[in-house]
């Protein structure tokens, strides 16, 4: 099995190696206080390293295995070295002074996880954009200052990059549902709208992708607190995750029982929107109503 981390780089590593502390401080009976003491931190440290929300410092990760009685040579190796691995830059930190901190995490979840699945009203996902639709979505996000050129460039590189967990050696399944008024939303050009839908057509192809739709003709339906990803991940070591962003921040869910509200909810959905196989001639259609 290919290691998530080979994939999803320091976010994926950091969670295996909290969720590795957490359960070997539980089986130490040892307090999040206590734990945090050994370390000259706090009981939110302590809360945070479990959760892979923050860098390890490997002196930390060593005195924690001390604390919790972890003696084999073999293992304390494995998770040190886990720690120096996860303290590694992921390949999209280059973007860093163009992304919000709170979406760094994303990317790596995103690069790691094995399926995916999205739920959008209002812009064809991330994951299915073209260059140009890309473009066309980042500046209405920024009409207040807007981007330069050269912004927008490494933005659509950013966007780009991220759609090669579709296509890598051992590619993640894309699950979309998204609304009509995706397909219909004048979202650039008619002539970028055109092409993005006929970029759909083709990705819907894909023997990893599946597509739907929810056309006007269902009505209302289950999801309407509004978008949201859920990732799930081929480790037992990483636990599913919904992903849910706002306009200056992100909630990241991995609680069960919230877990299976949008997981449900997601089912919903899949339910209410088009058979995949009507897919491609809801699309067309949206293509023939445009005025190219």
């Amino acid at each position: 099995m290919t290691e998530p981390g080979a994939y999803g780089g320091p976010t994926a590593l950091r969670i295996m190696l909290g969720v590795h502390l957490r359960r070997l401080r539980e089986e130490a009976q040892i307090s999040r206080t206590d734990a945090g003491w050994a370390i000259r931190g706090s009981e939110s440290k302590i809360s945070r390293l479990e959760l892979g929300r923050v860098g390890f410092k490997v002196r930390d990760v060593d005195d924690l295995l001390t604390l919790y009685k972890v003696e084999d040579d073999d293992e304390r190796e494995r998770l040190l070295t886990l720690a120096r691995e996860a303290n590694s830059p992921g390949w999209w930190q280059r973007f860093d002074d163009l992304t919000p901190q709170w979406f760094h995490s994303y990317l790596g979840l995103e690069m790691a996880a094995d399926l995916i699945r999205t739920f959008e009203l209002q812009f064809v996902p991330g994951l299915l954009q073209t260059p140009e639709y890309a473009r066309a979505v980042m500046q209405l996000g920024r009409q207040d200052v807007p981007l330069s050129r050269s912004e927008q460039d490494r933005l659509v590189s950013l966007r780009m990059s991220r759609q090669d967990v579709l296509t890598r050696q051992r590619p993640a399944r894309l699950w979309a549902v998204v609304d009509e008024a995706v397909l219909r939303r004048p979202i650039g050009s008619p002539a970028i709208l055109k092409a993005q839908l006929e970029h759909l057509i083709d990705a819907s192809r894909r023997h990893n992708v599946t597509l739907q739709i929810i056309p006007f003709s269902k009505g209302g339906y289950t999801a309407t607190g509004g978008a949201f990803t859920l990732l799930r991940f081929n480790d037992a070591d990483l636990p599913d995750i919904v992903y849910i962003e706002h306009l200056t921040s992100a909630v990241y869910l991995d609680k069960r029982e919230e877990l299976d509200t949008y997981v449900v909810t997601m089912d919903a959905v899949s339910i209410t929107a088009a058979q995949p196989r009507e897919t491609e001639k809801l699309i067309r259609q949206a293509i023939e109503r445009l005025d190219v």
